[in-house]
């Protein structure tokens, strides 16, 4: 049994510099022998029993760990793991040198869109997540922020794997693509068609495409029946979206950021 241990702030500033904190972990800019990389510090909820948080903190940890090696090998370019330290639930990662998606299409609407370089990101974005589902990998959190330009040579890296799991359910697959059609929309209304050139790169490289796609427009279809445009823009990820299959009612939440 693998007891929690309690991170002190001592503890905290030695895992580098802080980049920023969300409902669930820490992300650290921090060193590796000898090599940047970040650190992913889950840290342990006050309101539940000590016992429980650290039993669902480490198996979050470890799902998160299986999926990103997962999807390396369906041939997914992810972040390298250095570690996992159970004890103080951290994941060191390699630094990924880089600009986020969401960064170079916020470009694109200041500054105009580079139709070329948009074109190439979404065929990689497309891609991608073909491989992913066809390995039976749902992402979980789709959007541009968990997306990364490798600089020097342009390749697409996926990130933050923390709610992702495995399935080969096609409304899995179909949340996992309006995700991201929602942050496209809501952050990214500018860049015009990105998502039909994702869908179309998405259909080359998936060889389940169809029940998928079909699942979408299903789900799509319920959704704007009862939703407005705004309503669903405002919707936080604790909110879910409901796919109908059948007499099955199948939930996913989605963060529209």
């Amino acid at each position: 049994m693998i007891f929690k241990m309690e991170v002190d702030q001592e503890q905290i500033e030695s895992f580098g510099v802080l980049l920023k904190q969300g409902a669930e972990a820490r992300i650290f800019d921090s060193d590796f022998v000898g090599r940047r990389s970040i650190v992913k510090n889950r840290f342990s909820k006050k309101y539940r029993h000590p016992a429980l948080d650290s039993k669902l903190t480490l198996r979050r940890l470890n799902a998160e760990a299986r999926c990103m090696t997962k999807a390396r090998k369906l041939g997914v370019p992810t972040p390298v793991l250095y570690a996992i330290d159970p004890l103080l639930h951290t994941l060191t990662l390699e630094f990924v040198e880089g600009k986020a998606v969401k960064d170079i299409l916020l470009d694109f609407g200041l500054y105009g869109i580079n139709e070329e370089l948009m074109n190439e990101l979404a065929k990689q974005i497309g891609v991608a997540i073909g491989k992913l589902h066809d390995g039976g990998l749902i992402h979980g959190d789709l959007t541009t922020s968990n997306m990364i330009i490798r600089e020097g040579t342009n390749q697409l890296v996926l990130i933050d794997f923390g709610l992702s799991f495995t399935s080969t359910i096609p409304e899995d697959k179909a949340v996992d693509l309006y995700v991201l059609e929602r942050a496209l929309l809501a952050m990214h209304s500018s860049c015009g068609n990105v998502m039909d050139i994702i869908l179309a790169a998405y259909r080359k490289s998936s060889k389940q495409w169809s029940s998928t796609m079909n699942k979408l427009a299903q789900g799509m279809n319920n959704i704007n029946s009862h939703y407005s445009l705004s309503h669903l823009l405002g919707r936080s990820r604790e909110e879910s979206v409901k796919f109908n299959d059948g007499n099955q009612v199948v939930e996913r939440s989605f963060d529209g950021g």
